[in-house]
């Protein structure tokens, strides 16, 4: 994954955010709508783009477009900053190869101590039995 050339390849578009705010929500378009094109994406290779369409893919459109919006800040830049952040940690959290789980034996002490247990519950329960004349 290159960095500078994603960073190259995102589209940004300021858009008037939605909801309350006053006059400062009808001038301003401080919203901010960032686009990823993952199918034509030069700065990841067939692997990593498979790995990410099978890991986002909640988050992509049907052409497997990742489109995140920030309307956080009143200011675009901040927002800008924010959807950018956002966007890396969600490429990097997806590219995430997890680690192979390997099946280890029940150590032979923790067997032992379980049947001590075992044993010892049972002969509390066997005095609580009326004795055998």
């Amino acid at each position: 994954m290159n960095k500078e050339v994603i960073n190259s390849e995102l589209k940004y578009k300021a858009v008037r955010s939605s909801g309350a705010g006053g006059q400062n929500v009808n001038k301003v378009s401080s919203k901010v709508v960032l686009t990823f094109n993952l199918e034509n994406s030069n700065a990841l290779n067939d692997e990593e783009k498979i790995r990410l369409k099978e890991k986002i893919a909640s988050k992509l459109t049907q052409d497997f477009v990742l489109i995140l919006t920030c309307d956080d800040d009143r200011s675009q830049l901040k927002n800008k900053e924010i959807v950018t952040k956002r966007f890396f940690k969600i490429l990097t959290d997806g590219l995430k190869v997890p680690k192979v789980r390997r099946e280890t034996k029940v150590p032979r002490a923790v067997k032992e101590k379980r049947l001590l247990a075992k044993k010892t519950t049972g002969a509390i329960k066997e005095n609580r039995k009326k004795p055998k004349l």
